[in-house]
């Protein structure tokens, strides 16, 4: 069975920081890209930041760019979200997904993914 298991989420004062991690099994983690996403009520799921299969290759959206840091160790199997400088605009159900690395396109395209986890909150509020 595949599974992404997402945990890390929680209560945080504006300026605030979290790690959000992925842990994973089921599949051949090093041939897949790893992605967070975050769906806020009333909004479509996002994308915020992927890694590549190695490690080398990063992308984030602009809203978090220079706050959000995403790395994986393909030792353990798991992937890291370090969120920095929390906003209330942060908070959202967040998510990790999974694609193979070779598989083209936006890595913000959730119909790209084959594997998803089930999500974990984050609140930013005082």
């Amino acid at each position: 069975d595949v599974q992404l298991q997402a945990s890390g989420g929680g209560l945080v004062q504006p300026g605030g920081s979290l790690r959000l991690s992925c842990a994973t099994s089921g599949f051949i983690f090093d041939d897949y890209a790893i992605a967070w996403f975050r769906q806020a009520p009333g909004k479509e799921r996002e994308g915020v930041a992927c890694v590549g299969s190695s490690g080398e290759r990063t992308y984030y959206a602009d809203t978090v760019k220079g706050r959000f840091t995403v790395s994986r160790d393909n030792s353990k199997n798991t992937v890291d979200l370090l969120m920095n400088s929390l906003r209330p605009e942060d908070t959202a159900v967040y998510y990790c997904a999974a694609r193979p690395q070779a598989r083209r396109g936006s890595y913000s395209d959730t119909g790209s993914y084959d594997y998803w986890g089930q999500g974990t909150q984050v609140t930013v509020s005082s």
